[in-house]
């Protein structure tokens, strides 16, 4: 879940876009709502529902981050930025009361370092992040640089 950056998604609905700063509003405002109700759901889920946040805004996505996501998602361009951020992120959770380590990293890699950066993600890994998504482009889909972090993975598995 995010405060949404995709101003068609908001036109198909008929939702005001509105701001970047009103969007996260929105969702600081939405989250209390929605874990009230998974808590009054009946039957009640098999296990906890993670909350995913993507974003990497220091102010207030992060801190949104350490009051109610599972797992953190971000686009770092560097393995410095990452751990930036997560020194930010773990300052909020300091402020609120939580343990970072309750929360996931999960990092998004750009298309343009498929197969050719894996000390890059060496890095993302040491920092802790265990989740990893890979941006393919599109509409056409080349699978063939997937395979070098494919064997990556499996080794940080083995």
């Amino acid at each position: 879940i995010g405060s949404g950056w995709f101003e068609r998604d908001y036109d198909e609905y008929s939702y005001e876009f509105g701001t970047a700063g009103s969007r996260l509003r929105d969702l600081k405002a939405a989250l209390p709502v929605i874990e009230e109700r998974w808590a009054k759901l009946n039957p009640p889920p098999t296990r906890k529902l993670p909350i995913l946040i993507g974003g990497g805004g220091e102010k207030v996505t992060l801190r949104i981050v350490a009051e109610h996501a599972d797992i953190w998602h971000w686009f770092p361009d560097s393995t410095a930025a990452l751990a930036h951020k997560l020194e930010v992120l773990r300052g909020h959770c300091a402020d609120v009361g939580r343990d970072p380590a309750e929360i996931e990293v999960s990092v998004g890699v750009h298309p343009h370092r498929l197969g050719k950066d894996l000390a890059y993600a060496d890095g993302h890994y040491d920092l802790g992040a265990r989740q990893v998504t890979l941006g393919l482009g599109g509409p056409t889909f080349d699978l063939a640089p997937l395979q070098p972090w494919l064997d990556w993975r499996d080794e940080k598995n083995a």
